[in-house]
């Protein structure tokens, strides 16, 4: 683990990338609730927040920073807690804590509110977030992640969902994950990816990339510790206060998206989260994607997003 203080150690040519296009995105460092993160900004106007899943970071969303940006967005994409260019801290892996990094970014880009869009991990996050700081939170967009609610509910009494997050199970073990993620240079990150997809996964040039990045000392650890916190905390009570917490509703215009191929979060687990949103809500389910619709297909998912963002009466 590295100080919050010290930079990671890693070349920053593995995750300071640019994306497709041509484009050179601005790459800095943002501090926000005791630590430092990376961020990837394009364009200018209305600040829209991406927030990546797991096993990714920042890059995943190189498609929708331009898409974003040319549609008068300020596009961020930042790395979560412990992934690609920011720190990696010794605690702070809990949803509450890590739903205060994204609030604390959007504040330290001198920004009123945004949009925040996120996946897998980064839209359960999102959720969380947008109930805890709901001013901070302009419009919610969420893609393959249902309501924290929604998901601990399908992962204790859905045993076919339980069984679709059997890689969550394993997380629970001491080290053993980590060294699985990295061994052969990142191999078991590639085959999530590829089998979690549906027929059009990301280009193998992309999963390389996400390999190496996964390889980057102490990510895979950090990678794997929220996933540790949500389930060893369902019978604690920091779990279940944070359960509670979650019942406050989402008053910010949601729109949730999801692959119909998508072999991790079941479409029956996610498709319920609107009775916690009391604002607009609008679910879009994408016919033969699975779980990366925005990588699997960036142009019809960047155009649902901005047209959603764009509409001022988003619940017609």
């Amino acid at each position: 683990m590295t100080d919050p203080a010290t930079p990671p150690a890693q070349p920053f040519s593995v995750v300071r990338l640019d994306v497709p296009g041509g484009r050179e995105v601005t790459h800095r460092d943002v501090a926000a609730n005791g630590a430092r993160f990376h961020i990837a900004e394009l364009g200018d106007g209305p600040l829209v927040l991406l927030l990546h899943g797991f096993p990714q970071f920042w890059w995943t969303w190189r498609h929708q920073l331009g898409a974003l940006a040319d549609a008068g967005f300020r596009a961020v994409a930042m790395d979560l807690r412990g992934v690609g260019g920011s720190d990696r801290t010794p605690r702070g892996y809990d949803p509450a804590g890590l739903a205060l990094d994204i609030t604390g970014v959007i504040r330290s880009l001198g920004e009123p509110d945004a949009a925040l869009v996120g996946h897998d991990l980064g839209g359960y996050l999102a959720w969380t977030a947008a109930a805890m700081r709901p001013k901070l939170v302009r419009r919610l967009a969420v893609t393959s992640m249902p309501h924290p609610r929604r998901w601990r509910s399908a992962m204790l009494s859905d045993v076919r969902q339980s069984r679709a997050n059997s890689y969550i199970w394993g997380f629970q073990r001491p080290w053993i994950p980590e060294r699985q993620l990295t061994a052969d240079d990142g191999a078991l990150v590639g085959r999530l990816i590829r089998d979690w997809s549906g027929p059009r996964p990301p280009e193998e040039e992309a999963v390389e990339v996400y390999r190496r990045a996964m390889c980057v000392p102490s990510t895979a650890h950090c990678s794997i510790e929220p996933y540790r916190w949500m389930v060893r905390s369902l019978a604690r009570p920091d779990g279940i206060q944070f359960n509670r917490r979650m019942k406050r509703p989402v008053r910010v215009p949601t729109l949730h998206l999801h692959g119909s191929l998508d072999p991790v979060l079941r479409t029956r687990s996610a498709a319920g989260s609107g009775e916690y949103v009391e604002a607009p809500y609008r679910w879009r389910l994408f016919d033969g994607l699975g779980h990366f619709p925005h990588e699997e297909d960036p142009v019809a998912f960047s155009t649902e997003l901005i047209n959603w963002l764009k509409d001022p009466e988003p619940d017609r």
